[in-house]
């Protein structure tokens, strides 16, 4: 078997990760893989490789989807590292006079969901990475298609996910292609700037790179033969 396949957006992300990988003394692997901007890229490409490496007797241990996020202010500060409790899908769903109306509300059954629309991290791959990054934030990591960018839809968002930390666009895709592929699902991300009104003069990208490259060592903790074991019986 293969280890751990991290899959990021964008190349930027992956070479981050890359760069803070440790050597493995036990032959562990990490595959790191850019695939795309948004939930439906994300989901496609990941199962893709999911199915490629089942179909060539390798196939992998577990999947995280990392890179940089959004943060909600006074949850996760900028240049912080956020560890998913969930992967939801925040915009999926319906607009109403009383407000938004999750998808799983509307009457949808649950298989046609992939499950629902917020998928729980594996706890076995969470608590690996909390003990290998005990100073990340932990909360749910919103999956959007339209990055927030007003005052009043932050608040909107923020008051329907009193536990969410941050704001990304591929995580929730790449947690329902892990979660059909049998396989333990994370998310970690690293926080460039605040969710709200788009003020590019305050993104921190340079921070947010290298706290990507500092959590990649635990990801590389995670791989270890030793926890998927544990993890997967």
């Amino acid at each position: 078997m293969t280890g751990l396949l991290v899959v990021t957006a964008v190349p930027a992300e992956a070479e981050a990760v890359r760069a803070g990988l440790p050597a493995s003394p036990t032959g562990a692997e990490v595959t790191v893989v850019p695939v795309g901007v948004g939930p439906a890229v994300a989901g496609a490409a990941t199962a893709r490789l999911l199915a490629l490496a089942e179909a060539a007797g390798r196939p992998y241990r577990a999947v995280v989807s990392a890179g940089i996020a959004g943060g909600f202010a006074g949850r996760a500060a900028v240049g912080a590292t956020v560890l998913a409790t969930r992967s939801v899908a925040a915009d999926l769903g319906a607009e109403s006079p009383a407000g938004f109306i999750p998808v799983d509300e509307l009457g949808m059954p649950p298989e046609l969901l992939g499950g629902g629309t917020a998928v729980p991290a594996d706890p076995d791959l969470l608590a690996a990475l909390r003990a290998a990054l005990p100073a990340a934030t932990v909360g749910a990591v919103l999956t959007v298609s339209t990055v927030t960018g007003t005052a009043a839809s932050t608040t909107a968002l923020a008051d329907r996910h009193p536990d969410a930390v941050a704001e990304a666009m591929e995580g929730y895709g790449v947690a329902v292609a892990a979660v059909q592929a049998g396989l333990p699902f994370a998310e970690l991300r690293t926080i460039s700037n605040p969710i709200g009104p788009r003020d590019r003069d305050s993104w921190r990208m340079r921070e947010a790179f290298a706290a990507l490259t500092s959590a990649a060592a635990a990801l590389g903790q995670s791989a270890e033969p030793g926890w998927a074991r544990a993890a997967l019986g």
